[in-house]
This record gives C-alpha cells, sequence and structure tokens, in this order.
C-alpha cells in the first residue's frame, strides 16, 4: 500500500474512466467576452454543422460515407452546442460497448453462421430462379 507524505494511503483506483472534457463552447476567449460576437460565433456553427449534417443525410442513399459526414457535422456543433457534446459522448460509449460485444467469441461465431446461412439461403433462391428462368432479368420475365 503506498503512503502519502503525512503517513495516509493513497487510493488509486484501477478501472478510473478517462477524464473527460468540461461541456459548454471552445469559442476562443476573445469571441467569449463579447456576447454579440459570441452568438455570431454560434450561429456560424450551427449552419456550417447543419450544412454538414444535410450533406451526409443526402448521402445515406447516394454514394457517399453520410454517417460519417453525420457524426462530422455533429463533432462540428459540439464544438459550442452542449446538447452536441451529450450526444457524441452517447454515441461514443454505444460505439465502444458494440465493439467489444462484436469482440465477443461467441457473438462472432454466431454472426459468421448467420451469414453463412443467409448466403446459403440466397444462393439457392438465385439458383432457382436461374433454373427457373434463365439469366432473364425479372422485369423481363414472361409467364
Amino acid at each position: 500500500m503506498n503512503t502519502q507524505s503525512n503517513g495516509g494511503p493513497v487510493v488509486v483506483e484501477e478501472d478510473a474512466a478517462p477524464t473527460e472534457k468540461p461541456l459548454g463552447s471552445r469559442a476562443p476567449h476573445f469571441i467569449k467576452r463579447s456576447r454579440p460576437l459570441h452568438v455570431s460565433w454560434q450561429v456560424g456553427v450551427f449552419v456550417v454543422g447543419l450544412a454538414v449534417v444535410v450533406a451526409g443525410v443526402i448521402m445515406l442513399p447516394l454514394p457517399g460515407p453520410g454517417w460519417l459526414v453525420i457524426f462530422g457535422g455533429m463533432a462540428i456543433w459540439a464544438t459550442e452546442f452542449v446538447w452536441a457534446q451529450l450526444v457524441l459522448r452517447w454515441t461514443k460509449r454505444k460505439v465502444t460497448e458494440a465493439a467489444q460485444k462484436a469482440l465477443d467469441p461467441k457473438v462472432r461465431r454466431r454472426n459468421i453462421i448467420l451469414t453463412t446461412v443467409g448466403v446459403v439461403i440466397i444462393a439457392a433462391l438465385l439458383a432457382v430462379y436461374v433454373w427457373k428462368f434463365g439469366l432473364a432479368m425479372p422485369w423481363n420475365v414472361s409467364e
């Protein structure tokens, strides 16, 4: 057991969570000093973050990294807004939990089995379709 210089015990937490940044605006000090300038800064951050989030939403059905861009927009908002900081902290926590769960050998084995069964079913359905209709596209099949 470690002792402090005054003879008292030192408590060391092994599972201590990493310290998180304090919530609130990360605007430069000279901007926070002036209320109108700070509000203008917040409006600018909101508009830029909104543009990035909208671009991410547009990318969801189209080619592109939609979710990555949406989280990028959230990160832009999180530089200024507490609600976005809380959403990002929650999202990071959930992603970390999901990653830990995915690394579990039982879960990996189950996922591999389900994927294999799904591929076999799709291959069987595709084989039946090709056997019955040939290589004709479904919209060209006349029955």
